[in-house]
């Protein structure tokens, strides 16, 4: 199982390009461009790894593993994500308590090395990167620690296989954390209005203004696999019709080509989704996040109730 979680995560990375290239020209086309090919991130990435690293003499060794962090904390995660089985194929770090603590490993990282840079738009971007953290992630821990419970297991093949076998176990608050842990991905996945592309410098980007060479190509690989892990985490574990429960090549394959189905809809979703919406301004975010959080909310009243 180890050697299927590895296989697991090295797919996951290798797929994420397509998935953020897939989002451009969706962008692209909803906006009347023709816009860049599908295969456009993976141009840059073999680009970005010809050039040369250049660092700012005020960065530390924090600027230096921030890469390495960001890569290695999302890789462990979707060694642990239920895909194509019910049960983690990495059982050490398939609960759901470990799962959040490398996210917020990454935020965590991913903030600070835009500080330790000591670039001035750097350090905007890294106050911003932490004050979405501050607003996102509540919504997603409450939902998912409500599907926690619904399912009497942090585990999160135990979450998937308890959605799987006994669905309409507290129907509407199920319904409801999902709802809001559907939110809390949105955002996640930096998009409009919580992320903007003519404010790159200011947002989700912000600390990788002093990046350059093989150290950007890392952090842009990064960034993109964490959308798809994040994603992965929804449809595999609250969404896990279709995966295995036997190690068969036939149940596997199905399983497979269902998951490969269900992401490309999420990324379809939350594109088309994203190029409907206006752009909105940073410091009214929390006003929108306190809807995610209140459905959270009112998902666990709902629990606590046994609707």
């Amino acid at each position: 199982m180890f050697l299927f979680a590895l296989i697991q995560a090295v797919a996951l990375l290798a797929l994420s390009p397509l998935m953020s290239g897939i989002s451009r020209v969706i962008k692209a086309r909803m906006q009347s461009r023709r816009g860049p090919g599908v295969l456009q991130e993976y141009r840059d990435i073999f680009k970005l790894l010809r050039r040369q690293n250049i660092a700012p003499e005020a960065s530390g060794i924090i600027s230096r593993i921030m890469p390495y962090v960001l890569l290695s904390s999302m890789l462990v995660v979707a060694m642990a994500l239920p895909l194509v089985t019910l049960g983690s194929p990495f059982g050490v770090g398939g609960d759901l308590i470990t799962v959040i603590y490398l996210f917020a490993l990454y935020r965590f990282f991913f903030a600070l090395a835009g500080l330790d840079s000591g670039s001035i738009f750097a350090g905007i971007g890294a106050s911003r990167e932490v004050t979405l953290g501050v607003l996102v992630e509540p919504i997603l821990v409450l939902s998912l620690i409500v599907i926690a419970l619904i399912a009497g297991s942090t585990n999160l093949g135990s979450i998937s296989t308890s959605l799987a076998t006994n669905p309409l176990q507290s129907p509407t608050a199920t319904l409801l954390a999902m709802g809001a842990c559907a939110f809390a991905v949105f955002i996640e996945m930096g998009k409009i209005p919580f992320d903007v592309a003519e404010a790159e410098q200011e947002l989700q980007e912000g600390p990788l203004t002093e990046y350059s060479g093989p150290s950007l190509a890392l952090v842009k690989l990064g960034l993109a696999l964490k959308q798809v892990v994040i994603a992965s985490l929804f449809v595999g574990v609250l969404l896990p019709f279709g995966n295995s429960d036997v190690l068969t090549i036939s149940s596997l394959s199905l399983a497979i080509v269902l998951f490969l189905i269900k992401l490309l809809v999420v990324f379809v979703v939350a594109s088309l989704f994203e190029n409907s919406l206006a752009r909105g301004r940073f410091l009214l975010t929390s006003r929108t996040t306190w809807v995610g959080f209140g459905v959270a909310a009112l998902a666990f009243v709902f629990y606590l109730t046994g609707l």
